[in-house]
């Protein structure tokens, strides 16, 4: 049970990230991608029926570690407070600045808050991978399950102490930037008409040309800094198929671009994060939160909650994920195909 709630977590997780992924690289792309207030509305528009609802994924997550790993859960949001806080203030700004930018008609007031979404996306894909980071390469956790790291410390991610931000988490943060932002044009692309979308294919190949490049070094620390990562992938090598999905994906994304096939490019994304998120979580089972002192190491045995109460949990959250399912599928379908200029231009 504990193990199956280890994969239902993180496959959350993925949705989130798969998802949302995309708003996040639409709002870094509006500004350079899109060289006019219409362009930059055909973007929004792109995102505005989906964002807010692929957010709930980040949400349902949480509320999904709570009950079933609460103890992780009390860790995890207790130390890391100072960034959890800074990415609310920053999915806050990402918001105020779709549902505001077009209210009052002057470009003053219109590039304002192009830029705070701008600025809001960025930081998010940055942190977002930081974060994934401090979780692979572990945490200062003492013996009762809690740990305070500073923004930053000495960088050094081999540390006693090390802090949120360190040369190997900033690395991270700069891989997830350039993946998501890849993700996010692909997706653009899709939805909007040239010549916006020719421009969106362009910053999606760079960005996964980037992905590529910063990805082998971001490999390379990643199992240098996480020793479970390695034991777990030779004792099991049918591991190896999650990071092979991750490299095949990418040469696919950067195929389906090149050949102009948007969606296929778009889907290629897709697996290219499932495969790259899958691949840690495989590294790093069955820790959840790994310690700077590996015996304070929250794991899916020690941090979980009781048998039972994971089994109540199950059935409930296959009744919550129907519905949600549903909910996405008919708000997907409703809204498939390219944005409209004339529809746009209109509001």
């Amino acid at each position: 049970m504990q193990t199956l709630w280890f994969i239902l977590v993180g496959g959350m997780l993925t949705a989130y990230v798969v998802m949302d992924g995309f708003d996040l690289g639409a709002g870094i792309i509006h500004l350079f991608a899109g060289r006019s207030d219409t362009d930059r509305r055909l973007i929004i528009g792109a995102i505005g029926p989906v964002w807010d609802g692929n957010e709930v994924w980040l949400i349902a997550a949480g509320g999904t570690l709570f009950f079933s790993f609460p103890l992780l859960y009390a860790s995890s949001f207790s130390g890391f407070y100072l960034p959890l806080m800074i990415v609310l203030w920053l999915l806050m700004l990402r918001g105020i600045a779709i549902e505001l930018r077009s209210h009052f008609p002057n470009p003053v007031w219109t590039s304002f808050w192009d830029g705070l979404f701008f600025i809001g996306s960025t930081l998010l894909t940055i942190f977002y991978g930081a974060a994934m980071a401090n979780v692979l390469r572990g945490v200062p956790l003492d013996g009762n399950g809690y740990f305070f790291e500073a923004l930053w410390t000495d960088f050094n991610p081999f540390s006693a102490h090390p802090g949120i931000l360190d040369w190997y988490t900033i690395l991270i943060g700069l891989l997830a930037l350039t993946i998501l932002t890849a993700h996010g044009a692909t997706y653009i692309a899709v939805k909007v008409p040239d010549p916006l979308s020719t421009r969106s294919r362009k910053v999606a190949l760079l960005f996964v040309i980037l992905s590529f490049v910063l990805a082998i070094p971001g490999t390379i620390a990643t199992w240098a800094v996480q020793p479970q990562i390695s034991r777990n992938y030779f004792a099991h090598p049918w591991g190896f198929i999650f990071p092979l999905l991750a490299l095949g994906a990418l040469v696919a994304m950067g195929y389906f671009n090149l050949t102009r096939r948007d969606l296929l490019s778009f889907f290629s994304s897709c697996a290219f994060i499932i495969g790259l998120l899958s691949s840690a979580a495989f590294g790093i089972y069955p820790l959840m939160l790994p310690a700077v002192n590996t015996e304070h190491s929250l794991t899916i045995h020690n941090a979980s909650a009781s048998a039972y109460g994971q089994t109540v949990g199950l059935v409930w959250w296959i009744f919550g994920m129907v519905l949600a399912i549903i909910y996405f599928v008919v708000t997907y379908r409703l809204f498939w195909g390219k944005v409209s200029i004339a529809n746009r231009a209109r509001e």
